[in-house]
């Protein structure tokens, strides 16, 4: 009886062995294709974008991403935060058994929905920025990012004043500088290694 790794096998008797897979096993190949699966390269999956598109996603889609995972973080945070300050007041108050523990839930759903609402307003609006520059110039660099997060600092203490709304400029200038920085890593390494000797 024959078998799959036979030499009278009919199904690879036109193949030789694979020098891709180890030992001497022979794949088995199907009589309707016309091609070996053991030359098949495995790759990473595929994914399928219209002609012209890059193979990125771009602010449109980034955008959701952001919006609830600053509105998650705002939640942890401010549970902690009104965790740690409720039972620091109950403790001073001298509360204790069913009423302690209300207050301190108290304190966790007030600030969690707070922190979380803010995080969350101001992703919203960084977004909408990023969005809107994205379609106006065609391209998505660092200078979006950076445009950005200066119009949302400014917009977010808008209502403020005047003193207050450049402090947020001020404040979201610099982290999105930042973080232009610590995404441009690789590219200042390769600009301080560069030395015009070499050329």
């Amino acid at each position: 009886m024959a078998t799959i790794n036979d030499n009278n096998d009919i199904y690879s008797q036109n193949y030789g062995n694979n020098p891709g897979l180890p030992g001497s096993y022979k794949p088995f190949t199907s009589p309707y294709l016309n091609f070996d699966p053991g030359y098949v390269p495995v790759n990473q999956p595929e994914f399928i974008f219209l002609d012209g598109n890059n193979k990125q996603r771009g602010r449109f889609e980034l955008a959701f991403g952001q919006i609830g995972g600053s509105c998650m973080a705002g939640a942890a945070i401010g549970g902690a935060t009104g965790f740690y300050n409720g039972f620091k007041a109950t403790t001073l108050a001298g509360e204790t058994g069913k009423l302690r523990q209300t207050q301190i839930l108290n304190h966790i759903m007030k600030k969690g929905s707070a922190t979380a609402n803010t995080l969350g307003s101001i992703a919203v609006i960084y977004s909408a920025f990023g969005v809107i520059l994205s379609w106006a110039r065609g391209t998505d660099d660092d200078l979006n990012t950076m445009a950005a997060a200066t119009a949302t600092g400014c917009l977010y203490k808008s209502s403020a004043g005047l003193r207050k709304c450049g402090m947020g400029a001020a404040v979201g200038l610099g982290l999105s500088a930042a973080f232009a920085l610590w995404n441009s890593k690789d590219k200042l390494a390769q600009l301080t290694q560069f030395n015009p000797a070499e050329r």
